[in-house]
């Protein structure tokens, strides 16, 4: 079942329609054939049009969006043979972050990632895919492992940012993060970051500091939630939407600022509708990159690495 956002309401209505017609069809024997596909191509195009012009406000809801894919879909139905690997060897094992081997169209690489959940157990047990330093300092461990192995590494962002609580503090989260983005700027294997729904903060930084960052199309990156940065400037989150508008967070503003390298489209109405083709569509995507990176020496790599960064925001 389709749940729709507060913008999509003129679409749920002709949607709503449409299926009473067909319901109604059922058990009537008018022909109502032409009516419906009448009414079906409205709703599509309807449908195409919004999305064709979101705000950047708009974007962000898609992309906290109940049913979009997220880490466990694409394994599912963009990678193989994905084997977990678990723990940081130091205090526990965080299930907002997980990763390990798998191949992608016979490649072997390190996958990693956050994962969110799609109801309110799994969204628990990981957390709302926000990472503690256990979960960063495996990412670390994999990374190390990918390293040694010479494995790509693949990561795939969704997060709204670190995990805020004391615990995590207690343990070094800002160490942990910081150490991670250390270890993806030093890794000797190429490295391809996918934002696939939001990109929050040092949170996501931490496994995107590659050589190539790619964005699905509805996706949002900043260092801070468009909440958070109204509550900071105008006292008040009611003022999101004017700060997401502000913030540049969309993957098109992001592409023309040089902050990503390339956006990957989602289908008619988000990633939501159609999470199997997002992920084949993702899964193209990653593999041409690292096919164009397989055969750079790993100093290349490196100083490709800190040269894109060194030069976000250079005049």
């Amino acid at each position: 079942m389709i749940s729709y956002l507060d913008f999509e309401k003129p679409v749920a209505q002709l949607d709503e329609r449409i299926a009473e017609l067909r319901a109604a069809a059922e058990s009537d024997e008018v022909d109502i054939a032409a009516e419906l596909k009448r009414l079906e191509t409205k709703s599509a195009d309807l449908l195409a049009s919004t999305y064709a012009s979101l705000t950047p406000w708009q974007k962000t809801q898609v992309a906290r969006h109940p049913n979009r894919p997220h880490f466990r879909d694409f394994v599912e139905h963009a990678f193989d043979d994905f084997v977990p690997l678990g723990g940081d060897r130091l205090y526990g094992d965080d299930q907002a972050i997980l990763g390990g081997f798998a191949k992608l169209d016979g490649r072997r690489i390190m996958l990693i990632g956050h994962e969110k959940g799609h109801d309110t157990e799994t969204r628990i047990k990981h957390n709302f895919g926000m990472g503690k330093p256990e979960g960063y300092r495996k990412a670390i461990r994999l990374m190390e492992l990918a390293g040694r192995f010479g494995l790509p590494v693949v990561t795939l962002v969704d997060t709204s940012g670190a995990f805020p609580g004391v615990e995590a503090e207690e343990r070094g989260q800002a160490e942990a993060i910081a150490r991670s983005t250390e270890a993806c700027l030093a890794l000797p294997t190429p490295m391809v970051a996918t934002i696939v729904g939001e990109g929050g903060s040092g949170g996501a930084v931490a496994l995107a500091s590659a050589e190539r960052v790619l964005m699905l199309e509805h996706a949002i990156y900043s260092v801070i939630s468009p909440e958070g940065c109204a509550s900071i400037l105008w006292r008040t989150a009611e003022k999101a939407a004017d700060a997401a508008q502000a913030m540049k967070v969309t993957a098109q503003h992001l592409k023309r600022l040089k902050v990503i390298d390339r956006i990957i489209r989602e289908p008619v109405g988000g990633a939501q509708r159609d999470p199997v083709a997002t992920a084949k569509s993702l899964g193209k995507a990653i593999g041409e990159e690292i096919d164009a990176l397989s055969n750079l020496p790993a100093e290349t790599i490196r100083r490709m690495r800190e040269e894109r960064f060194l030069q976000i925001g250079a005049s």
